[in-house]
């Protein structure tokens, strides 16, 4: 073949080089793969086989399945939103936790225990149960000093405490030993609240009081349900926990199985605003 002929050959194949390597970024490609498409930069498509590089390795990094031939894996879908069981009423905004525990009747001695956590759209879903627990022996209903009843109603849950080390609460959490009594004392200005001193020097009667050291394994960890509290009413009742159960019957606190009553804690938020719901249902 003659140097010219050899020339005009090649000459061919490079006008034509321009035209093969345009196809590697077609326009039908550009939705899928391209820079310009996916943050819609509007300048100039770039052509050629950088292009097409670039277009792989970042389709490889964000769908695997796609460069593969195979399923990728999928996101579960996240669970349905919830009402709230009947009667339940619905926290105020920012209250985004929720723990209910309802029993069939006013003299019932064991309910269910369920935790809900509000959803983005406003909804709720159930996060914890349900779980059988324990209230009062005299059922929920209205307390006083004196009356083995759990209360009914809606109360705050935002602080926490027990005889073991904080177990990962970011709750307010206190340990407790023999120097530390919930006083239950109605004639005394620090009714309904956690005290601390040495037995045989308390300001209040000791006898009408609970020392948390010495109570036992239901109180290595327990929730303050905050009934009573804002104001305090001298005689209304005083010392309701969500607590381990222990096995005894209760006095009023709401006894959950130990493994919940951790699962418990290390959900509650203080940002959540979390509340309990004492009732019927």
């Amino acid at each position: 073949m003659s140097v010219s002929r050899v020339g005009a050959l090649l000459a061919g194949v490079g006008s034509l080089l321009p035209l093969l390597l345009a196809g590697c970024a077609a326009p039908d490609a550009a939705p899928h793969g391209s820079a310009a498409a996916r943050t819609g930069a509007s300048g100039p498509a770039r052509s050629g086989q950088p292009a097409l590089a670039e277009a792989l390795t970042a389709e490889a990094l964000t769908d695997t399945a796609l460069v593969r031939g195979t399923p990728g894996p999928r996101r579960a879908a996240p669970p349905p939103a919830q009402p709230l069981p009947p009667g339940v009423p619905v926290p105020p905004a920012g209250s985004n936790q929720l723990v209910t525990v309802l029993v069939p009747a006013a003299t019932s001695t064991t309910g269910t225990l369920r935790a809900w956590q509000r959803t983005p759209s406003g909804g709720w879903n159930s996060v914890l149960g349900p779980i059988k627990v324990k209230v009062g022996t005299d059922g929920v209903g209205t307390a006083r000093e004196g009356v083995n009843r759990t209360p009914r109603g809606t109360f705050p849950l935002d602080r926490a405490f027990g005889r073991q080390p904080n177990p990962g609460t970011a709750l307010p959490y206190q340990r407790v030993g023999d120097s530390d009594w919930w006083v239950s004392d109605a004639k005394s200005p620090a009714y309904n609240t956690m005290r601390s001193c040495q037995p045989g020097t308390c300001t209040f009667d000791e006898s009408a009081g609970e020392n948390l050291g010495r109570a036992g394994a239901s109180y290595d960890y327990a929730m303050v349900i905050g009934y009573n509290t804002a104001p305090v009413r001298p005689g209304a009742g005083s010392a309701f926990f969500v607590h381990v159960d222990a096995g005894a019957p209760s006095a009023g606190c709401v006894e959950v199985p130990r493994a919940q009553v951790l699962g418990l804690l290390r959900w509650l938020a203080p940002a959540q605003r979390p509340r309990i719901t004492i009732g019927l249902g």
